[in-house]
């Protein structure tokens, strides 16, 4: 028997229905942040907003903290997915035992430099003698400074170090010191141009620091396996192309979901940024990790050099 022409497109819509089953739902991942939102997360911003995570079968969250200290620490105790980190932190934190581990890349370069004033009395670090030099977070920071200061016969005991907290532009503006290190190069110089008290910048990877990642994600090493982190990178790549091709309409994307960053200083630490975010985040340069980690042991901030297995992996 011949059916009617509806019944028959209703039952067949019907058995396609029950054939191709419910449509999957995204796979939560919460992504905790290094600090507050900023063009530092362009990336990850990005990619949500533009639907890339979503694209590939990804729900993800990104938190800001309240304590930037302790996303790394949250991930290593199960209780979050992925964190925003620093690939100095991540050495000197392995080395203490948290069973971290680095599974991409956000920003491949140093952002870290030492300032001053562009007007005022030091021209090279060499001038740094007996002057005070603003710091916000010991340790790390010391290292590079200590580094960057033998390349020209110094050494810590020839400059007086003050913690200014994370007040380092206007600690130097203001005089209270003669330099500050730690300064963001996207962020601190344009701050302080845009005050009009320009500042002259010397980086780290040009005065014998090995170059290192600025900003990584890291995951607990026991959820390596995790199938999510794959598709996480993926759209995470998906996300710098598109930044790379579309620096203008991403720009809109990032300032729609974070109004209040409209303004001068973030426009101007978007447009920096941009070149050093990680064309392949997955991608890992072993010979790099294991360079800095030579320069760590050096500085003593760590006291073994780990096979880089041990903390940083390349996903298929």
């Amino acid at each position: 028997m011949k059916l009617p022409k509806h019944l028959a497109a209703a039952l067949f819509a019907a058995a396609f229905l029950i054939s191709a089953g419910p449509a999957s739902a995204a796979e939560k991942l919460t992504v905790l942040l290094d600090w507050f939102v900023n063009p530092d997360h362009a990336p990850l911003i990005i990619a949500k907003e533009k639907g890339f995570f979503k694209n590939h079968g990804l729900d993800v969250e990104l938190v800001a903290p309240a304590d930037p200290n302790l996303p790394p620490k949250l991930v290593a105790a199960g209780k979050a997915d992925l964190a925003v980190s620093y690939q100095p932190q991540l050495h000197v934190q392995v080395a203490e035992g948290l069973p971290l581990v680095r599974i991409g890349t956000l920003v491949s370069t140093p952002l870290n430099s030492l300032v001053v004033l562009a007007s005022g009395p030091i021209k090279s670090i060499a001038d740094l003698k007996g002057k005070k030099v603003g710091f916000s977070v010991g340790g790390f920071e010391d290292a590079l400074l200590s580094a960057m200061l033998s390349r020209h016969g110094l050494t810590l005991k020839d400059i007086t170090l003050i913690n200014v907290n994370f007040s380092l532009s206007p600690a130097l503006i203001t005089g209270k010191v003669d330099a500050v290190i730690g300064a963001f190069r996207n962020f601190e110089l344009n701050q302080m141009d845009i005050v009009k008290r320009p500042g002259r910048a010397f980086f780290p990877e040009e005065e014998g620091v090995p170059s290192y990642d600025e900003l990584i994600i890291v995951a607990n090493k026991a959820k390596l396996g995790d199938k999510r982190y794959g598709a996480f990178l993926r759209a995470l790549e998906d996300s710098v192309q598109f930044l790379v091709n579309h620096p203008d309409e991403s720009w809109k994307f990032f300032i729609g979901a974070h109004k209040k960053l409209n303004d001068e200083l973030n426009k101007r630490a978007w447009r920096d940024t941009l070149p050093r975010f990680a064309l392949r985040p997955a991608a890992l340069d072993k010979g790099r990790y294991r360079r800095f980690a030579a320069f760590l042991k050096k500085q003593g901030l760590i006291k073994v050099i780990l096979p880089v297995g041990d903390y940083a992996a390349e996903l298929p």
